[in-house]
């Protein structure tokens, strides 16, 4: 057996990070749309904004997601993209 759990540690981290509802629609969808504001989210998802808000930042402290301002807006996509195929996979039987 491999004894560097280090890759292993990385991997359950992210899974860990995705293992909720809420973050697995927010992926699902950002892999869908690319880019997309929490004011986009909010009306998909029919989830309060600052719900939205706290699991992105959960997202972005992960290095799954991350964002760009644009005057007021925010604007996240995917980081990550070992995600990509990731949530694809798990998502695909659903």
């Amino acid at each position: 057996m491999d004894h560097g759990y280090a890759k292993y540690n990385e991997v359950a981290e992210l899974l860990k990070v995705l293992a909720h509802p809420v973050r697995l629609c927010i992926v699902s969808r950002l892999l869908e749309m690319e880019e997309c504001n929490v004011t986009t989210m909010h009306t998909c998802l029919n989830t309060p904004q600052s719900t939205i808000s706290q699991h992105l930042q959960k997202l972005r402290s992960a290095g799954i997601v991350e964002y760009r301002r644009n005057g007021l807006e925010i604007y996240y996509k995917i980081k990550n993209r070992r995600i990509t195929q990731l949530v694809s996979d798990v998502l695909q039987e659903v």
